[in-house]
């Protein structure tokens, strides 16, 4: 998986979306992230004192995976990025048709 900083992880995503356009998904996933790369102790002590929580995302387009740290003072300039992007790329989705019901006739 591919660390990238956030404008880089933005436009390797439009490209994801680009290309699972024609054919496959893209899988995104979003988890608060703490920055700790080590397991916690056994005895419970925190590593670190009063950690400034972070946001991690990736995602996920075949075998191709890229991912990304959203520091708390970057994450309303990224989601503003980010939803600009998803409304520009998630407009060829199609509408799924709804069965009809059977209704039952009077006898």
């Amino acid at each position: 998986m591919v660390l990238l900083e956030n404008e880089e992880f933005l436009s390797e995503l439009s490209k994801l979306f680009q290309k699972a356009r024609s054919s496959g998904s893209v899988t995104m996933t979003m988890k608060r992230y703490d920055g700790r790369t080590k397991p916690m102790p056994r005895d419970g002590a925190p590593l670190i004192k009063n950690p400034e929580y972070k946001c991690l995302l990736r995602a996920q387009s075949g075998s191709k995976k890229i991912s990304t740290v959203v520091e708390q003072r970057d994450v309303e300039k990224f989601t503003t990025a980010y939803s600009n992007l998803l409304k520009t790329s998630v407009n060829g989705l199609k509408r799924l048709k709804k069965p009809k019901k059977k209704t039952m006739a009077t006898q």
